[in-house]
């Protein structure tokens, strides 16, 4: 029989690894540098291949600077595989991103780019972040927007209403 006290941790650093592959997509998302550096060690390395290479936080930099100018952009994880080996894990998760932006002749574009992210973890100060990154793309096109059909809602910022309602789940500082 094996000791539930490991695999607790286990699960633990399982469900905590997930929670900060989402954490990143949602910073990306908002453009709130300081939730996608959050999961980060501030050595980590991030290679992202062709489009970037260097620490994570550079990286959060980098799309702090690319990300504003688009009219919106979505992160899709899915596929999550982690395993965890003490106070380091290993991870690799789909990712779908969605991009619009609106090409020099003023054409609205979409992007959607596939890949995966393979990333070492550490545990450090009993909190989970990436010491190194790697991104490996599958594919990529871009079309123009026809006919889009709503307007996009919410923010990229931190007046989007998922900041209150993640803050305050009851609603009761309404």
């Amino acid at each position: 029989m094996t000791d539930r006290t490991d695999e607790l941790d286990t699960l633990l650093a399982k469900q905590a690894i997930a929670e900060a592959l989402a954490a990143y997509c949602r910073g990306v998302d908002l453009v709130d540098g300081d939730l996608a550096r959050s999961v980060f060690h501030a050595d980590a390395v991030a290679d992202y291949g062709a489009m970037f290479s260097g620490t994570g936080y550079e990286f959060v930099a980098f799309i702090e600077q690319v990300h504003p100018a688009m009219e919106a952009h979505h992160h899709q994880i899915g596929n999550i595989t982690v395993t965890v080996d003490g106070d380091h894990a290993g991870s690799e998760c789909y990712v779908t991103v969605h991009l619009r932006s609106r090409t020099p002749d003023g054409v609205l574009q979409d992007t959607r780019s596939c890949g995966r992210y393979v990333d070492r973890w550490e545990r450090r100060d009993d909190t989970w972040r990436i010491r190194h990154r790697r991104y490996l793309h599958h594919l990529d096109e871009s079309t123009p927007v026809t006919s889009p059909g709503f307007p996009t809602t919410g923010r990229r910022d931190r007046e989007d209403p998922s900041y209150a309602v993640l803050a305050d789940p009851s609603g009761s500082g309404r």
